[in-house]
């Protein structure tokens, strides 16, 4: 099932877009928004895997939100101005739909998303595995406190287990949820386990992790 919501200024066009999805099995629309920042704040604190967007909306373009949403969040923009498509496309979106649309139209996008993610698996996924000298190593994502880089290696740090695997912190960060943000430019942490954030050290669970001043600001804000 894919994880997705609708934001579009207009509640009719919303409303649409889940009767469609009602009749697609593999889609879930888990909320939708007439306010952009709201759908923004829900996708920050949820594991959304595809947006429905609208583009032209009053307060925000939906070209403005695609460019504020995580990197591994899918987009079908949907609107009723065609000359849109090309800024859509530039922005990756997986589609492009045309107001009004059909059944069929959406489903395509909709196979779309799903082919994505059948060849992007861990999008799809609560965890992922990492290659260490002991072997492949499974990492989930909500029990794991922080990554930690170190020259050409990272370190995954959970409650139970640490795990080092040869990889840079940036590549780490394609594979992670959206909910890991950098508090020092060698550190990823778990913002759901944060438990108390000082000027230079954040606590995530029974682990004190450095913050540098260059994201403390962006570490408080998203916490």
């Amino acid at each position: 099932m894919i994880k997705s919501i609708a934001i579009d200024d207009e509640t009719y066009a919303l409303e649409v877009i889940k009767s469609l999805a009602e009749r697609v099995p593999f889609i879930e629309i888990e909320s939708t928004f007439t306010n952009a920042i709201e759908g923004l704040e829900y996708v920050k604190n949820n594991p959304v895997q595809l947006v429905f967007l609208d583009i032209n909306m009053p307060d925000i373009s939906g070209i403005d939100v695609a460019t504020l949403l995580p990197k591994d969040v899918l987009i079908v923009f949907t609107t009723a101005y065609s000359e849109f498509a090309v800024q859509g496309f530039e922005l990756d979106a997986l589609d492009y739909l045309l107001k009004p649309f059909s059944l069929s139209r959406f489903l395509k996008a909709c196979q779309k998303a799903q082919e994505w993610i059948d060849l992007n698996p861990a999008s799809d996924s609560r965890y992922t595995f990492v290659k260490t000298a002991e072997g492949q190593i499974r990492i989930d994502f909500d029990e794991l406190h922080f990554c930690e880089a170190q020259g050409n290696y990272v370190t995954f740090q959970s409650k139970s287990q640490k795990a080092v695997s040869r990889m840079t912190l940036t590549e780490v960060e394609t594979i992670l949820p959206a909910y890991f943000i950098r508090s020092h430019r060698s550190y990823l942490v778990n913002k759901h386990l944060v438990q108390k954030i000082e000027r230079h050290q954040v606590w995530v669970g029974s682990h004190k992790v450095p913050v540098s001043g260059s994201y403390y600001q962006d570490l408080v804000d998203k916490v």
